[in-house]
């Protein structure tokens, strides 16, 4: 840990064990802090224990502390997305004291327990039921009086781009020609208009087995929220099925809860497309999030210095041709010669990298209607 991180330790223990004392929760001798993660944004997460004296004498407690630089991170933005959701009943953490200034916030705890840790083929149709009720509610979230950044086409674009730039261009050093880059920009273009088309929403962002938290009583607890937007209806749905972190699902099965979930959505009158849309919006917006993150794991890496997460490259690659070709029947052609330039082009140049990309790219599910 380098000095700076150590004053900023020091400065959030001593402002967190005088809460705890504000709040009439501890006044003893000061309490440490347990590191319990950093993750790809400079914030950092500790945990602070601390006796209680009900319903059991010497039982212990714990709130979440974090560290968030206030010119590294939009602390007042994560506010005000953890009050609307919970307003709309979404199960985010309780927001005990802040501290914008020095960039500190003291939470309630939701424990250490990810979906990411117990999501199987056994557990998946009672945790996604959990999961796609309570994103009935982030739909749902009022933020008529403060809204949500919108993701607009220059959001869209400028996220397709690191794609272009990080993934393509500083990890695979291809040096792409005017027709390909051309390409590029057809195919960016067609997947914006797309998604600009949907329903738009309070959207996560994040929302995927990392990001929700299982709780005591096997319902789920929703964090890391900070980057919502005002956008498309199946952002969240996708980025929960279809996480390149995460084993990748049996497509008919991702098609039958994506389909369940569209007729939620029609139930609750958040949405009236229809089995067929949805499901060609879903790998719509499954192709731009999925460049997207091809395109920040490499920058992750080569910028950043955060190597863990680029191995996960070849499933976003699998899923980008797997939704590449869904669209293939209804779209323009650059989709075709989208599809025929990735396996040409970028595959062996990942398998440089990654040989089992070539593996993943020979089985390509099918994912049509």
């Amino acid at each position: 840990m380098d000095q700076h991180a150590d004053q900023r330790l020091a400065g959030l223990s001593a402002w967190v064990n005088h809460q705890l004392a504000r709040l009439d929760l501890y006044k003893g001798p000061s309490l440490s802090l347990e590191t319990v993660s950093g993750d790809a944004s400079f914030r950092r997460y500790f945990r602070c224990r601390y006796p209680v004296e009900a319903p059991v004498k010497g039982q212990m407690s714990s709130l979440i502390c974090v560290d968030a630089p206030p010119d590294k991170e939009n602390n007042p933005v994560f506010i005000k997305v953890d009050d609307g959701f919970a307003a709309a009943g979404v199960p985010v953490p309780r927001i005990l004291a802040t501290d914008l200034e020095q960039g500190f916030m003291l939470l309630s705890d939701m424990g250490d327990l990810l979906l990411k840790q117990v999501l199987n083929e056994h557990t998946a149709e009672h945790f996604f039921g959990e999961a796609f009720r309570i994103l009935l509610d982030i739909m749902a979230a009022d933020f008529s009086q403060d809204p949500l950044p919108p993701y607009d086409s220059a959001l869209l674009q400028r996220e397709m781009e690191l794609f272009r730039d990080w993934f393509c261009g500083t990890f695979l050093q291809l040096d792409l020609n005017a027709a390909e880059h051309q390409l590029l920009t057809d195919v960016f273009r067609y997947l914006e208009q797309l998604a600009l088309a949907q329903k738009q929403v309070p959207v996560h962002r994040d929302y995927h087995t990392r990001n929700l938290m299982v709780l005591e009583d096997r319902s789920l607890g929703v964090i890391d929220f900070q980057d919502a937007v005002f956008g498309p209806i199946t952002y969240d749905v996708l980025s929960l099925l279809r996480d390149e972190t995460f084993a990748t699902w049996d497509q008919q099965l991702v098609k039958r809860w994506v389909l369940e979930f569209a007729v939620a959505l029609r139930d609750k009158g958040v949405s009236q497309a229809n089995d067929q849309r949805l499901w060609q919006d879903f790998n719509a917006i499954g192709a731009q999030r999925h460049l997207k993150v091809a395109g920040i794991f490499a920058r992750l890496r080569y910028r950043d210095q955060k190597s863990g997460y680029l191995e996960h490259t070849p499933q976003s690659l699998q899923y980008v041709l797997m939704e590449i070709r869904a669209l293939q029947a209804m779209g323009p052609d650059c989709l075709k010669d989208f599809d025929r330039w990735l396996r040409e082009r970028v595959v062996p140049a990942l398998a440089k990298h990654f040989p089992q990309v070539e593996h993943l790219i020979e089985a390509v599910p099918e994912a049509g209607f």
